[in-house]
């Protein structure tokens, strides 16, 4: 009965297991064995015949200045707009948990709606809205401004980047917030209340501490984004200008599509170690503590 239980159970689990076998295990050690060879895109026929070369991919990223300096521009859109994110989209929690009575479904189906909108056709509109002849420079001539050409500064565009990215994804961290903030008990409310605490002592002492692990695994899920940002930047400026908004996705991506194989197996997994380093950090900061 064991035998045929444990039986049923593999055969359950074996589609799964042939999809990530075949999509996500074996690319992941190949791209491992890749970042460790001379394997370039001219290669391909003959995989095989490419030589060892060890570390010296990874040796040449670092020394790669473009390179450094994307791991800068991965680490600023982190630093600001995981932040940004994380800060909105508790705001709107509250608001729609206390705040907001009337038409909440409606509020909450319009703050979310920019996580499931197609990327390619925001990303159309966001160019329009900053070109140096979009909608934005309209309103500020209007109002008797000259506008600045957002898109084709390297000191404007990561701002320009950094905001559509906040756009896409406070809905996620707003949905996620609310129902940690609906799963905590309004008797605990109610008790402090009677003891004189007010809305920001509540929001302080009770709030904050009990919605630590929602915040937790916001954070994670934002930074892990943030850290893989490639949609964003390779829509609005592919990484220009001047590489001030290029990701370390995007540079992965780049490398690829020069041919550089070997190099951009070794990108990638750079971008895996900062994805594992950073998330680790995070878990020990957060974590609840008994």
């Amino acid at each position: 009965m064991r035998a045929r239980r444990t039986a049923v159970g593999w055969l359950f689990l074996a589609p799964f297991a042939v999809v990530f076998l075949l999509y996500t295990a074996v690319p992941t050690v190949a791209a491992l064995g890749f970042s460790l060879t001379d394997l370039r895109g001219s290669d391909l026929r003959h995989p095989l015949a490419v030589d060892f070369t060890g570390l010296e991919n990874y040796v040449r990223l670092f020394q790669d200045d473009a390179f450094v300096r994307d791991i800068l521009n991965t680490a600023l859109f982190v630093a600001v707009g995981v932040p940004l994110t994380m800060g909105i989209g508790f705001a709107l929690a509250l608001a729609l948990n206390s705040g907001v009575r009337r038409l909440r479904g409606a509020f909450r189906t319009v703050f979310f709606a920019p996580v499931v909108t197609n990327v390619v056709a925001v990303a159309l509109i966001w160019q329009y809205a900053f070109h140096a002849d979009g909608t934005l420079n309209r309103v500020l001539s209007a109002v008797g401004l000259a506008g600045p050409n957002w898109l084709d500064d390297p000191h404007l565009a990561m701002p320009v980047v950094i905001a559509l990215g906040v756009w896409r994804n406070f809905g996620t961290a707003m949905v996620l917030f609310l129902a940690g903030l609906q799963a905590i008990p309004r008797d605990v409310y109610e008790a402090a209340a009677l003891d004189g605490a007010g809305r920001w002592r509540q929001l302080r002492h009770i709030t904050l501490p009990l919605l630590l692990p929602t915040t937790l695994m916001v954070s994670v899920l934002l930074t892990v984004f943030y850290l893989q940002v490639f949609d964003e930047p390779y829509l609005l400026t592919n990484g220009g200008p001047l590489g001030s908004t290029e990701s370390v996705a995007l540079y992965t991506y780049h490398q690829f599509g020069v041919g550089e194989l070997g190099v951009s197996s070794a990108a990638s997994f750079v971008m895996l170690v900062l994805v594992a380093l950073v998330s680790v950090v995070q878990f020990r900061l957060l974590r609840p503590r008994s």
